[in-house]
């Protein structure tokens, strides 16, 4: 149901208006044209739209209207004249704000570009509106300019973080919240596509399982009927399972669960995981080959197929656009730990990477090699999980790796132990149950392929490829120590 105006039926239409009734006339078989499609080759044609009222500014006989769908905007006018009377300029001009409307207008060329839409050549000269969908009484034009508008009506956001993620429906609307969570459907359909086509397999692996996947405490325990259960930290057991079930190559998107009680920028207890395994020949640099390869593939297809999204959150926040090397640059740990010591960092041999050295080294990176994307190789054996291989020559250190993005971690992974009796020895080490992991360890006892891979946080990716300050801007409903809802 929806309140109507047009030139025509004016007085009638408002005095019900103002009295709350809302009334629509249906015409089903009235095509709309979507917002992003409004080009000056559509100048002179009358068209239709439907869309959010933006902002509303009333000036004497006239109203500026910009409509909103999604992250694409337009100017719209509604000016006293042979098609619109002062009663429809005053209704155009008390609709609220955040409100939906169908519109029937005139699309113009402009002379002067209109720097404050996405479509900035033209605008829209109205003939009619119509009240779609109208806000509750309840909510208020102060509460929704302070979100749809990123904050300020000049568009620089002001509203606290907490403040738009209690409000999360509202704050998603914004073009910027638009533009992201549509680049990062695109960076999980390009690591599907892109995997697919190197001949991977997506399988679907279990949430709830008996023993702590990474073998820590940083784990969700849930009751299961009479006994105890935990929330995958990884679906890392169930890839290797499926390797030694001769699939070969397989990939998994899903949520992750960690318990760690870190208010961090980067830091979620729930994420979604982009996962990778895959068998090797002979050295497990061809397992890192291909997950970099794949990222490559991710980056190249958001620069080429992503720019309208990028540009959008780059107004709002601006960033350097975001390098990357072929072939992906390999550091060994031992260089990245003697690029720290020259610029004054004292750490261990064995000593992992604090978040402070992690962005240093990233900087350090980034002005030698020119790149923001890299990888570090042979991490000390003592600071990755169980399942981890030993490096066959000097035992202090490891076949793992990890990825990283401006300077922050992105991917973990590793060469897997796939012997049994090695596998055991280092859980034993770990200080894990054996009997909760038997079917993991027995599965190696029937012959196993040498293999690896690694997990990617889906969320990090998009904050560190758009240069964002939070993870909580590329988490849609985020789930952290301190939030359960929305």
């Amino acid at each position: 149901m929806c309140v109507w105006a047009e030139g025509g039926r004016r007085y009638m239409v408002f005095e019900v208006f103002l009295k709350g009734t809302l009334f629509f006339p249906c015409e089903p078989d009235r095509g709309l044209v979507r917002v992003h499609e409004l080009t000056p080759e559509k100048a002179g044609q009358l068209i239709w739209v439907r869309a959010r009222i933006h902002t509303s500014r009333a000036k004497g006989k006239q109203c500026f209207l910009v409509l909103r769908q999604q992250q694409f905007n337009v100017q719209a006018l509604v000016a006293v004249g042979e098609r619109a009377s002062k009663q429809m300029v005053k209704f155009a001009a008390n609709i609220n704000k955040e409100s939906i409307v169908d519109v029937e207008a005139v699309v113009k060329k402009v002379e002067q570009t209109i720097e404050s839409c996405s479509q900035q050549d033209v605008e829209l000269h109205i003939e009619r509106v119509g009240l779609s969908s109208a806000l509750s009484d309840h909510t208020t034009d102060k509460q929704t300019d302070r979100h749809a508008h990123g904050g300020r009506t000049d568009g620089r956001a002001t509203v606290n973080q907490d403040t738009r993620l209690d409000n999360r429906v509202i704050d998603l609307r914004t073009t910027t919240s638009q533009a992201i969570f549509r680049l990062q459907s695109g960076v999980c359909q390009l690591f599907r596509d892109t995997l697919t086509n190197k001949g991977f397999v997506e399988i679907q692996t279990p949430k709830i399982i008996s023993a702590a996947s990474e073998g820590g405490a940083n784990v969700f325990t849930v009751s299961y009927f009479k006994t105890s259960a935990y929330l995958a930290q990884s679906p890392q057991l169930y890839k290797q399972m499926c390797i030694c079930a001769d699939f070969d190559k397989v990939f998994c998107v899903g949520p992750v669960f960690r318990a760690e009680d870190s208010n961090t920028h980067r830091h979620l207890t729930e994420f979604v995981g982009l996962d990778i395994e895959l068998a090797f020949n002979y050295h497990y640099h061809e397992v890192i080959e291909s997950i970099t390869d794949t990222m490559v593939q991710i980056f190249k297809g958001l620069r080429d197929k992503f720019q309208t999204e990028i540009q959008t959150v780059g107004k709002q926040y601006p960033s350097e656009p975001f390098k990357f090397l072929e072939p992906t640059l390999r550091l060994e740990y031992s260089e990245g730990v003697a690029m720290l010591r020259e610029a004054g960092v004292e750490m261990g041999d064995e000593e992992d990477l604090s978040t402070p050295n992690e962005k240093l080294l990233g900087r350090l990176v980034k002005e030698k090699y020119d790149t923001d994307f890299y990888v570090l190789d042979k991490y000390p054996l003592a600071v990755r999980p169980f399942y981890t291989m030993p490096d066959p020559n000097d035992k202090k250190y490891s076949n793992s790796y990890d990825m990283f993005m401006r300077g922050e971690e992105i991917l973990s992974g590793a060469q897997r132990i796939h012997d049994a009796q090695l596998l055991t020895e280092r859980a034993m080490h770990h200080n894990i149950d054996l009997e909760k992991i038997k079917s993991y360890i027995d599965s190696f006892r029937y012959g196993a392929p040498p293999h690896g891979g690694g997990g990617i946080g889906l969320e990090r990716v998009c904050m560190l490829y758009l240069g964002l300050h939070n993870v909580r801007q590329t988490s849609m409903f985020p789930r952290d120590p301190k939030r359960l809802t929305p």
